[in-house]
């Protein structure tokens, strides 16, 4: 047998008698499983709870009277978010921005209902997933498994030993490496069982599937690496387990709580109330509807007479009422578009600071790795709030042209007693309006989305392997 195998199983049977790194070990894979368990369970719960009230929603829509088409707009409508099979691998931004939204005329409002502000405070400290296992819990059992591989042997003097008995220095590295390596993959095979059970469902896609399990190989690679390399660069096994346990508190904990701090400080994002108040303000500019002598509105008046050469609103083919109403909802549309736009410009300039600042840190790096490939990261969440707006847009608009041609403007402006029954049109038509089918995307986006934390883990797996060898042709000098 080569040394290299000698020194690998030698140092598993070292880790087998070890009996708190056995139970360390088994209570990782049970916490892995449980986490499958109880992440799969809540997703399939929580998607099938958003499509019965999405269900509920539709029905309740569909089932009102027959009413003013503009009573329709004011009344609104609830849509949810749809998660991707993925999400229960990850379920990443989710718990905090909401999933669900009520749609109306002149308002965009935003999602509501997360799970943080819903629960108890312990889910603002991250959920039990299989992606918070594998990124925070094993890397821990893997430093108190290998932190000694290397500087045990240097402590108790049996390193120059091994090398006059023929074993080189690297086959004595790479025969830890090994051990610990196999360790590292025995850790992370029952997260990635769980990911197959998942892989299953008919909506999983292969790509954004591959970058995440190659992303997590990846990083218990580089703890594997870091693990063997600190040991051989440090004299006493009690330096190199403080080592890297300031190096995991630093990497895995500090930076990625940090980072978000430090981008919010750098760019600043108003809040709810703040933009109300702009967009009141600016809606205060842009015209008032209801006043005979606004200036927009009163070119936009002659316009339309202008069009369909009358004189009077009265001699109009459409309902005026109608048609003002379309006009006034595309100018406040495309006022929530503007400002819609500023917000993400500045979440997109945090995300972008966060992520530099992850070159410092592999686990930033990996945490939007593993969002973005299971399409549950800020874009995914922008990308439901985009497809929202344009379907609030359209319903909208839908019912303004609706009482601009099937409400008289005769009937529209009357006050008699039965002008109110004579305004309303047949429930039938809000049956006829299309229902929100929140549009996911597919594998080769979210794939693409993936591949800059991909390369972060990658770099830092290269620049800590470099390290190896480079402490490795120093292994045993005095």
């Amino acid at each position: 047998m080569s040394p290299l195998r000698l020194i690998a199983r030698d140092e598993l049977r070292l880790m087998l008698r070890n009996r708190v790194a056995v139970i360390a070990f088994a209570l990782l894979v049970l916490l892995t499983l449980v986490a499958v368990a109880t992440s799969w369970s809540h997703q399939r719960g929580v998607a099938e709870l958003r499509a019965r009230q999405q269900a509920a929603a539709e029905a309740a829509f569909d089932a009102q009277p027959d009413r003013h088409p503009h009573r329709v707009v004011h009344y609104g409508h609830f849509i949810f978010r749809p998660l991707g099979p993925l999400a229960a691998f990850d379920p990443g931004v989710d718990a905090f921005t909401g999933n669900s939204m009520f749609l109306e005329g002149h308002r965009q409002n935003s999602a509501n209902f997360g799970d943080v502000r819903q629960s108890s405070l312990l889910v603002r400290f991250g959920q039990l997933t299989p992606a918070f296992v594998l990124q925070a819990v094993a890397p821990l059992l893997l430093i108190f498994l290998g932190f000694g591989v290397i500087a045990r042997e240097r402590e108790r003097g049996t390193l120059q030993p091994l090398m006059l008995q023929g074993a080189s220095r690297g086959q004595i590295v790479a025969g830890k490496l090994g051990a610990l390596g196999l360790v590292a993959l025995l850790a992370g095979l029952p997260a990635m069982l769980g990911f197959a059970l998942i892989a299953g469902q008919p909506d999983a896609l292969a790509a954004p599937m591959a970058v995440i399990a190659l992303g997590y190989a990846a990083w218990l690679a580089l703890w594997t690496v870091a693990i063997v390399l600190v040991s051989a660069l440090v004299r006493r096994s009690r330096d190199a387990l403080l080592a890297l346990l300031a190096v995991w508190a630093v990497v895995v904990v500090l930076l990625p709580r940090v980072a978000p701090d430090i981008a919010s400080a750098a760019y600043p994002l108003a809040n709810r109330l703040q933009t109300d108040i702009a967009i009141a303000r600016d809606l205060r500019g842009m015209g008032d509807s209801h006043n005979p002598d606004d200036p927009y509105f009163a070119r936009f008046k002659q316009s339309v007479l202008a069009r369909y050469g009358v004189t009077r609103i009265e001699d109009l083919p459409v309902n005026y009422k109608g048609l003002l109403a379309l006009e006034g909802e595309k100018m406040t549309s495309s006022l929530f578009d503007r400002y819609a736009g500023e917000s993400f410009a500045a979440q997109a300039n945090q995300n972008a600071l966060v992520s530099t600042i992850g070159m410092l840190s592999p686990a930033i790096g990996l945490r939007d790795l593993s969002m973005a490939a299971a399409g549950t990261d800020f874009t995914g969440h922008r990308r439901f709030l985009e497809q929202a707006e344009a379907y609030r847009y359209d319903l909208v608009q839908r019912l303004n042209r609706l009482q601009a041609e099937a409400v008289s403007y005769a009937n529209d402006t009357a006050g008699d007693a039965g002008a109110d029954r004579r305004k309303r049109v047949s429930g039938n038509h809000w049956q006829a309006m299309p229902e929100f089918k929140f549009r996911q995307p597919d594998g080769a986006t979210l794939a693409d989305a993936a591949l800059p934390g991909l390369a972060v883990v990658l770099m830092w797996l290269g620049a800590v392997s470099i390290l190896l060898f480079l402490a490795t042709r120093r292994l045993g000098v005095r």
